[in-house]
């Protein structure tokens, strides 16, 4: 085909396959007596894969690079559809962004922001993710004596990852930029280092042992409180606070009288956040795990009945 037919199936213009051209990255078949440039099949391939890789943001030396790697056909074409994956995914999460942005009237900064959220790169999602786990402790003196609780939390918070997919759905995207949005805000951020100096800092109580078991046992004893609409000011609850915290002063050594009840009350009352529960509800829709239950309303209740 001549040029001006390639310029056409690729909705390039002649001026940009000539220069493609003649740097070498669609190599012409052929030229006509009359020095008219003729190509094959395989440049209108090469081409339309130099143009997603442009569409990319790689520059011409990049480009060629790639080319240079995948010389013969079938292996730019299998390059180009890699490309066109990528592409399809950055699509899908700045359409996500879009629609996040449709939902509210936003700030010029809000827009600027949502975009780059939408432009991350896995790398770059993986990098925001790292900085927000390194800011919770800073400025934090950990207490010597709960040093292992404290590092052993850490990595649990770092064993989980943010990656989406290869082909994310819209929920995980949708989960993915208000992720983004949430471990950029700094009001959450200092609240979560307020609640590790309360945890693990100097002269702190620390965590008690098995907090694991005391959560599910919230759980276990307030959710059918709850859904029974017991009054945690009621006499009813009374048993239910009773229970739970022997548990809670058995764990943390201590005696269940006034003083210990305060402070549990006030403890907890402390670690109370919404948004650290959404921040683990969204890795779960990311991840693709079981939806996480929100409990935050049964730790309230809690809190309520030991006031």
């Amino acid at each position: 085909m001549h040029i001006g037919e390639l310029a056409r199936r690729t909705g390039l213009t002649v001026k940009t396959v000539r220069y493609y051209s003649d740097l070498g990255l669609v190599p012409e078949a052929e030229r006509t007596l009359s020095g008219y440039r003729r190509y094959d099949a395989s440049a209108l391939v090469r081409l339309e894969f130099v143009r997603t890789l442009r569409d990319l943001g790689l520059d011409l030396a990049t480009v060629r690079q790639v080319l240079e790697r995948h010389t013969d056909l079938p292996r730019i074409a299998a390059a180009h559809a890699d490309a066109l994956d990528a592409q399809i995914r950055v699509l899908k999460v700045q359409r996500a962004a879009l629609r996040a942005l449709a939902r509210r009237e936003p700030t010029p900064k809000e827009v600027e922001r949502m975009n780059r959220i939408a432009q991350a790169t896995a790398d770059e999602r993986r990098r925001l993710l790292d900085e927000f786990l390194d800011s919770l402790f800073e400025g934090v003196d950990i207490d010597p004596a709960h040093e292992t609780q404290a590092r052993e939390f850490q990595q649990r918070l770092r064993s989980v990852s943010a990656d989406l997919p290869d082909d994310p759905t819209d929920e995980q995207i949708d989960a993915w930029i208000e992720l983004a949005d949430l471990i950029r805000d700094p009001e959450f951020r200092a609240k979560l280092r307020e609640m590790g100096r309360r945890s693990f800092g100097t002269g702190s109580a620390g965590p008690p042992a098995d907090s694991m078991r005391l959560a599910n046992l919230v759980t276990e004893k307030v959710g059918p409180a709850y859904e029974a609409g017991i009054d945690p000011a009621s006499d009813a609850a009374t048993p239910i606070v009773s229970e739970l915290v022997a548990a809670w002063a058995a764990a943390s050594g201590r005696a269940d009288d006034a003083a210990y009840r305060r402070e549990l009350r006030d403890n907890i009352e402390a670690s109370i956040e919404p948004r650290a529960e959404r921040y683990w509800q969204l890795l779960a829709t990311i991840n693709g795990w079981p939806p996480i239950p929100s409990r935050t309303h049964l730790w309230q209740w809690y809190v309520d009945a030991l006031r």
